[in-house]
C-alpha cells in the first residue's frame, strides 16, 4: 500500500515521523482525510487529535493547533504542542482539566475567559487521545 511521510513537529523538536498510509485531522474549515498523492494544500489546525492510519492500525496525537502542509509526498503539522498518545502523562492532563475548571468556575473580573476555555479544550483533548 502506498504511504506519506507525515512529520509532527513543535518549537522543542519532531514528536512523530513515520510512513503513514491515511492522516486525518482537524482544520478550521473541518475535518480533512489526507492520502498519498494529495494535492498540496495548507491550513490551519484545531486543537484535536491528529488519526495517523499505519499498517491497519490507527495511532493517535494530540496537538494544540498549528498548521498542516501537505505535499503529494509529505505532510508537515507544524504544533505549538503536541503528543503522542503514549507519551500523555494522563495525571498532569487531569490536573490541568481541573485548573481550568476551576478558573472557569470561579470567574473573576480578572479570569482571561478565552486562555482559560482553550487550557480545557487542550486537556480534553489530551486525555481523549490518551483513552482516559
Amino acid at each position: 500500500m502506498k504511504t506519506v511521510k507525515v512529520n509532527i513537529v513543535t518549537p522543542d523538536g519532531p514528536v512523530y515521523d513515520a510512513d503513514i498510509e491515511m492522516v486525518s485531522v482537524r482544520a478550521e474549515s473541518g475535518d480533512l482525510g489526507i492520502l498519498p498523492g494529495h494535492i498540496p494544500t495548507v491550513a490551519p489546525l484545531k486543537i484535536g487529535a491528529v488519526r495517523l492510519k499505519k499498517d491497519g492500525q490507527t495511532e493517535l496525537a494530540a496537538v494544540s493547533g498549528g498548521f498542516l502542509e501537505v505535499r503529494p509526498d509529505q505532510v508537515t503539522i507544524l504544533a505549538q504542542a503536541a503528543e503522542t498518545a503514549e507519551s500523555i502523562d494522563k495525571e498532569r492532563a487531569l490536573a490541568a482539566k481541573k485548573r481550568a475548571e476551576d478558573r472557569l468556575n470561579k470567574r473573576s473580573d480578572d479570569t482571561d475567559i478565552r486562555r482559560a476555555e482553550l487550557a480545557l479544550q487542550r486537556a480534553v483533548n489530551r486525555l481523549d487521545v490518551a483513552g482516559n
